[in-house]
């Protein structure tokens, strides 16, 4: 009986987690997380499969996909691989958009915390503060940054990230604001713990399940972002991107439109794959749907 006993412990132990089971329950997320895998596996392995310049001329100008093994998405106005620059765009695009989602989710949550935690004039400041960033347009706000600062990387980072946090410290406050009033958060002040540690130990913990969800919200609407800063000419030019080639090509739409569609598709999976995602977290990890069928 011991050893039964035994092997079912070790069985648990080895047990995925529940978020996770939750997760494989939802097809749309499965399928969400198969096609970011895929796109990942793309973004890493571009330096494997295409070691030279993606920006590089390497043929002649608008050949079709698939008529040529060499090319087979074909090449750009210029002469370019587009299978070239859609793996390497890969990278980029990945990479500003989880620095960006890291960003905003950083200045999110201290925001949210400080002003749920502090409340009286600091609460009022900040979400003053975060309803002004609010009315500014979005995309013209981005686009103004990068044209002041510059079209590099790290200056796109910012300026998405700077559109993007009002959400998650709206919401990092109000899940502090149900939390902090809670038995065993009085019980850590009674006890004489010091602030932060509550804040860092006791109420963060609990109020990252949300938060994760809409940072990955936050990834697909980075992407959208810099897809449009580079679609009107504002990327790095020293990066692949998905949008410039997108913008490139829109002037041969009539004669060569798998130019600009095959981009764009790489940008609506891309964004599709990371909602299907959000919403599977969302399901795994919100206490509200844990237990719904």
């Amino acid at each position: 009986m011991s050893e039964y006993i035994a092997a079912w412990r070790s069985r648990s132990r080895l047990s995925p987690p529940r978020w996770l089971r939750q997760f494989a329950r939802h097809p749309g997320a499965v399928c969400g997380a198969l096609i970011l895998a895929l796109i990942l596996a793309m973004a890493l392995s571009a330096g494997y499969f295409y070691p030279k310049d993606p920006l590089r001329i390497v043929a002649m100008p608008e050949i079709w996909p698939f008529t040529d093994a060499r090319y087979p998405l074909g090449t750009d106005s210029l002469g370019r691989d587009i299978a070239a620059l859609i793996v390497h765009g890969a990278r980029s695009t990945l990479l500003i958009g989880l620095a960006a989602s890291l960003t905003a989710t950083g200045i999110g949550v201290s925001v949210g915390a400080s002003a749920a935690w502090f409340g009286g004039w600091v609460d009022e400041t900040l979400m003053r503060i975060a309803e002004l960033f609010q009315v500014i347009p979005n995309v013209v706000f981005v686009l103004t940054i990068v044209s002041v600062l510059g079209p590099h990387m790290g200056n796109i980072i910012i300026a998405v990230a700077l559109v993007s946090w009002q959400p998650i410290a709206r919401l990092t406050r109000a899940e502090f604001l149900s939390w902090r009033e809670r038995e065993f958060v009085l019980a850590c002040r009674a006890s004489g713990m010091a602030g932060s540690q509550i804040v860092i130990r006791e109420i963060l913990p609990n109020v990252l399940p949300p938060v994760i969800v809409m940072a990955s919200l936050v990834v697909a609407g980075a992407i959208l972002y810099e897809s449009v800063v580079s679609f009107l000419g504002l990327g790095d030019p020293n990066l692949a991107s998905w949008g410039r080639l997108v913008g490139e090509g829109r002037t041969l739409i009539r004669s060569s439109w798998y130019i600009c569609a095959v981009p764009g598709v790489a940008i609506m999976l891309a964004v599709l794959a990371l909602n299907l995602v959000g919403d599977g977290l969302n399901d795994a990890l919100n206490p509200k749907l844990r237990g719904r069928e």
